[in-house]
């Protein structure tokens, strides 16, 4: 059984199931598709959320069965609907147009399968429209995926292995909160027991994951775009220190949280963060801030700043 299915996609394997084998035990259910019998019992319960009548049964031949004549529902699009699903898979994916990509193929199934009164129009869509590719997007693997949101939908901490930019290898058990997409990265934010804190792994990094015995309770109110905006910007491998002489109120906007904490100081306000790429925090972020500041800490940022300033200096001398 491939892993790499959405929980909607299992849920309807398990309906499939259940049509040709109907008595089929959540152990049976778990043993074929390769999850926990929670799990199981998760996707019947999506089943029967959408109108499906699953019955249940105890004892020696027990299990679960489909109502009498159940049929599964047919989906229907509008055109509307139709080429927004288009446009939406086109937006993040721009080889979808491609029938030879994975994601492309699967969009053609999506077209064909449309009446030909929809479909025309999405079709004619995926034809002519050309998307130029993110550079900065990375796709995760849709397995390791799959298996991080049954861990944060069933509460299952998971031991993952982790390969960092500089290509360093580790393991660590986290508790999976949420997942966060953010600019086209996939992030996964959690709770790691190797730290003891809060991390946020980028999925396209993580290369395994393995359930564990244990279970989590998420932090109670937890708002995950928040909490990780708050923590992208600790943890690197180069501190920073900017000092602004602007108040506090005027400068924050121009804050972006990867960038770090701003407070108060004085009658202006000092930024501390850390970051893995002081020439970037340089000349994307800092130059971009239209204040006076100091970088007061941070030797790599110190330098990544002078050598900027070098250059644009450069650019507008007379002199050769």
């Amino acid at each position: 059984m491939p892993n790499d299915l959405s929980p909607t996609a299992r849920a309807l394997r398990v309906l499939e199931i259940l049509q040709t084998r109907p008595g089929t035990t959540a152990g049976e259910l778990a043993g074929r598709l390769g999850v926990t019998e929670r799990a199981a019992r998760r996707y019947v319960g999506i089943l029967k959320e959408a109108g499906i009548p699953v019955e249940s049964a105890r004892g020696p031949h027990g299990g679960y069965r489909l109502g009498r004549g159940t049929r599964l529902p047919p989906v229907h699009f509008t055109q509307a609907e139709a080429l927004g699903i288009v446009m939406a898979v086109l937006s993040v994916e721009p080889a979808a147009s491609d029938t030879g990509n994975l994601i492309g193929t699967a969009l053609g199934k999506v077209v064909k399968a449309l009446p030909e009164s929809v479909g025309q129009q999405a079709a004619l869509l995926r034809q002519y429209a050309s998307a130029v590719p993110d550079p900065y997007t990375v796709r995760p693997d849709p397995a390791v995926t799959s298996s991080l949101v049954d861990a944060v939908a069933d509460r299952r901490r998971v031991r993952v292995t982790y390969r960092s930019d500089n290509g360093n290898e580790w393991e660590a058990e986290v508790d999976p909160w949420s997942i966060v997409i953010r600019y086209g990265r996939w992030y996964l934010l959690c709770h790691s027991h190797r730290a003891d804190a809060i991390r946020t792994y980028r999925i396209d990094r993580v290369h395994s994951v393995r359930p564990t015995e244990h279970g989590f309770k998420p932090p109670e109110d937890l708002d995950p775009v928040a909490v990780l905006e708050e923590n992208l910007g600790k943890g690197w491998e180069f501190s920073t220190r900017v000092i602004f002489d602007a108040p506090l109120r005027e400068v924050a906007p121009w804050i972006r949280p990867p960038m770090g904490r701003l407070e108060p100081l004085g009658d202006g306000c000092v930024l501390v963060g850390s970051t893995r790429n002081p020439d970037m925090y340089a000349q994307e972020w800092l130059a971009r801030i239209p204040f006076s500041f100091r970088v007061d800490g941070g030797k790599e940022l110190r330098t990544a700043v002078s050598t900027l300033a070098t250059r644009l200096t450069a650019a507008v001398n007379d002199q050769p």
